[in-house]
């Protein structure tokens, strides 16, 4: 009998232990009747619903200042104040085979520096919208319908020249409308589209930059003495092949990359003619309201003509294309809501 209380002194253990374990588990998830007499315990399966969101939603707004102030400077300079002020609104839905996206992005500065009038250093109103569908859960590839519109809000000059304005709301307005694939990175923050079938629409809706074939629009007929025959155009529709891609990505802790690329080229005038609208921006997050940014926006449009007084009358000539390049560095506020 000794030999095998080793044995039997184990198997109390166990089964002694194995109750607490099992006490433990059925403390966790017993259901108790408190108006029972009795208390019975017994093994449930809890079940959890959570609501799934198909809607992301994503709204920021914020104003870049940059001030300089002279008293009794020796070395000169005029006092000056810019302010940048940006909003952008996010919508993304997402379900199952279905993907819809769709952004709104407002920029205007402006910049007051003593002795000069109040000058524009930014203006852009841009809405984007895509719609996607793929066959199965398991591919990265959409069929895709895209659409982007932008223009401005107000006048735009050549300064000091304020009397001729070179840009106006619509004018020009820009919308693109196609259908094409669009492949979606399931690790990274990247999307190509290519879009064989792709509209542009150019808008010059001002009928006197109309009439000078303003951005590409068909100018006014005028006789030899210089009067109209015929008013100008205020659209211009072109058909064409476009190629966009946008990526995001932190870099380091509280740097992020964001790159917007478009290319696009119509097949009825010049086809190999690109337009160019490259924009890149670096954004050092200083803490959850502060941040820092660093950009560049590189424009190329062959139906853009660069205007500039060359004779010094004060009357601006309209000259070829050229490439358009911005560049911006700005510290503010940004709230997210």
């Amino acid at each position: 009998m000794l030999k095998y209380l080793p044995a039997l002194l184990l198997l109390f253990f166990s089964i002694h232990s194995f109750g607490k374990v099992r006490d433990t588990i059925i403390a966790d998830t017993i259901v108790v009747d408190t108006t029972a007499v009795d208390t019975v315990a017994a093994d449930t399966t809890t079940v959890i619903r959570e609501k799934i969101k198909y809607w992301k939603n994503t709204n920021k707004a914020g104003v870049n200042m940059n001030e300089v102030a002279f008293v009794n400077w020796n070395s000169g300079g005029n006092n000056s104040i810019s302010a940048l002020m940006h909003a952008f609104f996010g919508r993304k839905y997402k379900k199952q085979l279905l993907n819809w996206n769709s952004t709104l992005s407002v920029k205007y500065g402006l910049n007051a520096q003593e002795g000069r009038e109040i000058r524009k250093t930014e203006d852009n109103l841009e809405l984007n919208s895509n719609f996607g569908y793929r066959r199965d859960s398991v591919s990265n590839f959409y069929y895709s319908a895209k659409f982007n519109f932008n223009t401005q809000f107000t006048y735009g000059y050549r300064y000091p020249n304020t009397d001729n304005p070179i840009s106006k709301f619509m004018a020009p307005g820009y919308a693109f409308i196609g259908v094409g694939t669009e492949y979606s990175s399931p690790t990274e923050d990247l999307t190509v589209y290519v879009s064989p079938v792709t509209e542009k629409s150019t808008f010059v809706l001002d009928q006197q930059l109309a009439n000078e074939g303003m951005f590409g629009v068909t100018p006014a007929i005028k006789d030899e003495e210089g009067n109209i025959i015929q008013e100008g155009e205020k659209v211009r529709t072109e058909f064409g092949f476009l190629i966009s891609s946008g990526f995001s990505k932190e870099i380091f802790d509280n740097i992020g990359l964001n790159n917007q690329l478009r290319l696009y080229s119509d097949y009825l005038n010049k086809f190999g003619n690109i337009d160019v609208d490259w924009e890149l921006n670096v954004k050092l997050k200083v803490n959850e309201y502060v941040q820092a940014n660093v950009g560049s926006h590189l424009k190329y449009d062959d139906d853009v003509k660069f205007k500039k007084d060359l004779d010094g009358d004060g009357t601006l000539e309209t000259t070829g294309p050229r490439i358009q390049f911005k560049q911006l560095l700005g510290v503010g506020v940004v709230y997210e809501f």
